[in-house]
């Protein structure tokens, strides 16, 4: 105690903080919680039961690293309860020499959601081609629980090798939807979407909608730096064009409560996620039921190690505990 004591003696003037410092976002409720009652309960999401609200989103695939990040991925999904989104698929559609990377449902377990990827670009060729059907055989073949479309024609127009679609994304998810019985996520790239995109996707029966928000890794801008050898400076605006989680989720919101005929009635909360506090703010704040998403953040522990990872994964939990203990979103339900 001495030492603590001294401790707090030594310490109190570096410890200052100032007053416009304060996360406004929450009230601060200490009266009426405690953190040894406030452990996340285990809770039904994607038809599985999650453990915690976290989700790790779609990565990576098909590179050099790509194997052990994934498997290291898999097997914290197991340990905390958690689903994953995998990377883009689509070298697999031509060439299994990388299915190893994507094969991971021995590792998550049968218990867990683990959907497949692929972009609204192939789909699209796919469908125009009648050949749609593939994604049911990619979807057999990763023992996946569904398929996600992600939707990024910006960042196919700023790729040099990307495609220029020849249909709204919206018809091309309309149509696929009347041919297949898969189950289908669909989510952004980095930009996030405006909310007459989130209104005409509510109204689709699909499993969720990932934000994928501006505010964490933006592809539009991955792609401009790719070209950097090329005079393409021009196009840089662009990549700051979107909307954040919250801008998100408060137009989902909105939607939801004006609208009886949503069919989607689940959200993953991605982009920009970058502390345990960010992701408790916005799942608490959705009026459909959520979970936070993040890619960036788990990236970097997966690669240095899997003992990395499991120990970033921990601090969150224990984040999400204190938090559930003591704070109310002033934006919450």
């Amino acid at each position: 105690m001495e030492d603590r004591k001294g401790d707090h003696i030594r310490l109190a003037l570096n410890s200052q903080i100032q007053a416009d410092e304060l996360d406004a976002r929450f009230d601060y409720e200490p009266m009426l919680g405690s953190a040894a009652e406030s452990e996340w309960q285990p809770f039904e999401f994607l038809g599985r039961e999650f453990k915690i609200p976290m989700w790790i989103s779609s990565m990576t695939g098909g590179a050099s690293e790509s194997l052990y990040i994934n498997q290291n991925l898999a097997k914290a999904c197991n340990k905390f309860g958690m689903g994953m989104g995998l990377g883009s698929c689509r070298i697999l559609l031509d060439n299994k020499k990388h299915l190893p990377d994507f094969d991971l449902r021995d590792i998550i377990g049968d218990d867990l959601p683990l959907y497949a990827n692929i972009g609204i670009a192939q789909l699209e060729k796919m469908m125009i081609n009648g050949e749609y059907e593939r994604i049911n055989d990619l979807v057999k073949m990763l023992r996946a629980d569904g398929i996600i479309i992600h939707i990024n024609p910006l960042q196919e127009s700023l790729q040099h090798e990307g495609d220029f679609l020849h249909h709204r994304p919206i018809d091309t998810l309309k149509d696929f939807l009347s041919k297949s019985d898969i189950k289908i996520i669909v989510k952004e790239v980095g930009q996030g979407m405006g909310i007459r995109s989130l209104k005409e996707l509510l109204l689709l029966p699909i499993e969720a909608i990932e934000t994928a928000s501006f505010g964490g890794t933006n592809f539009a801008r991955l792609e401009l730096i790719r070209r950097a050898a090329e005079n393409v400076s021009h196009l840089e605006p662009l990549a700051h064009i979107g909307h954040t989680a919250e801008n998100m989720v408060d137009n989902i919101n909105y939607i939801v409560e004006n609208n009886p005929d949503i069919k989607c009635r689940q959200l993953i909360i991605s982009g920009g996620i970058r502390t345990h506090l960010d992701g408790y703010y916005l799942i608490s704040k959705s009026k459909l039921p959520a979970v936070y998403g993040q890619a960036s953040g788990f990236l970097r522990h997966a690669r240095e190690s899997y003992a990395s990872l499991e120990k970033y994964i921990e601090e969150q939990i224990l984040g999400l505990r204190f938090s559930k203990a003591w704070l109310y979103p002033k934006t919450g339900k």
